[in-house]
């Protein structure tokens, strides 16, 4: 018998998404922002990255274990019946340009769980992945598309430019954010400058930041870290001085010795204007409906970044929230911009590249 769940779900209704005339203008726009990024690096280097999220520092494969006896509410999509299932995790920086890690920037992570049954998003059909792509916060840094389009069009007109200039304002953008944290705060738009600590990016907690459909409601999605050496580098400083890579040196050095495990956990939204699908910004309060989990990922020791071999995997992979099922649609403005965004970026990157972009049926490397 199912256990009973202590918070009442509100239902999905397609009246909490609504559409600006203007929201295709923008979409085209961002799309606009992003192909000058990735034209820019890829004319500086000869190869082509991400527009968003380029610099990889780590590419790990794992596996996921879906719990059994879950609620009835929890019971859903990829998480319907318990399973374990092939799991990969790529850890990111957020710009599009390739730069050295003391220009600290927000952390992503992206999850593909393979094997996955169930109708498909539209453009899907066939695949048997599920992709969540998260950031290390609870909402975005921008209201809406529009909104988000001031800061893109800004990092577009930067990318690949004054990496020295970067290097000195990240450093004092994180002396601004460790004086706002010493008093209880926090500035996303700082972090997103450059001003986020330089803390090792295994410690944090990741969030989906803005909604997807669970089935007939609607919720965030986090990765907890769980195992007692993952929790040790929750604000544990990372010595980044003079290391370019320092986060991938960091990455690897605790891969090479230690295995991790990562919980997957389900905010399901219960109050349509505390948890709005259209305010992206809006932090979704867990006093009103505690994070719950569904999932654990278990990760080996392995080679975390191997030079060469991770660059070649990581260009025939590509992640995005419309990679999935139907019952996990991503909703909302900043989803819906993200569609045609993310097949631009990866198009952009096959073709450059010669290595089209492939969907994994299985968790051979």
């Amino acid at each position: 018998m199912s256990p009973t769940f202590a918070i009442r779900p509100l239902p999905f209704d397609p009246s909490f998404e609504q559409i600006p005339d203007d929201e295709p203008e923008t979409i085209r726009e961002l799309g606009e922002a992003i192909r000058l990024i990735s034209e820019t690096t890829y004319t500086d280097s000869g190869h082509a990255t991400r527009g968003v999220h380029a610099k990889g520092h780590g590419l790990l494969h794992g596996e996921i274990e879906i719990f059994s006896n879950l609620p009835p509410e929890l019971a859903v999509g990829a998480f319907a019946k318990a399973a374990v299932l092939p799991v990969i995790m790529r850890f990111s920086t957020n710009p599009g340009d390739i730069l050295d890690d003391n220009v600290s920037t927000p952390r992503g992570l992206a999850v593909k769980i393979i094997g996955v049954e169930g109708e498909r998003l539209p453009g899907t059909e066939g695949q048997v992945t599920q992709d969540f792509v998260m950031q290390n916060a609870t909402a975005f840094t921008a209201p809406t598309p529009k909104a988000f389009l001031k800061n893109l069009k800004l990092l577009a007109k930067t990318t690949d430019k004054a990496h020295n200039a970067k290097r000195v304002l990240s450093a004092v953008l994180r002396g601004a954010e460790s004086v706002i944290e010493a008093v209880g705060g926090e500035s996303g738009k700082i972090k997103s400058l450059g001003g986020h600590p330089e803390t090792n990016l295994l410690g944090e907690t990741y969030n989906t930041v803005v909604p997807l459909l669970y089935g007939p409601y609607y919720c965030k999605i986090s990765v907890v870290p769980v195992s007692a050496d993952l929790v040790a580098l929750t604000d544990a400083k990372v010595d980044l001085s003079g290391k370019p890579d320092g986060l991938r040196e960091a990455v690897n050095a605790f891969f090479a010795t230690h295995a991790a495990e990562w919980d997957v956990c389900v905010q399901l939204a219960t109050d349509s204007e505390k948890m709005p699908v259209e305010d992206a910004s809006t932090i979704w309060a867990e006093d009103l409906s505690p994070p719950v989990a569904v999932a654990r990922i278990r990760v080996a020791p392995q080679p975390a970044w191997t030079e060469g071999h991770s660059t070649s995997s990581e260009d025939g992979l590509a992640f995005s929230p419309w990679h999935g099922l139907a019952a996990h649609r991503p909703i909302g403005g900043v989803n819906r911009s993200r569609k045609p965004v993310y097949e631009l970026s990866a198009e952009f990157r096959g073709t450059r590249n010669g290595c089209p972009m492939h969907e994994p049926r299985s968790q051979e490397r």
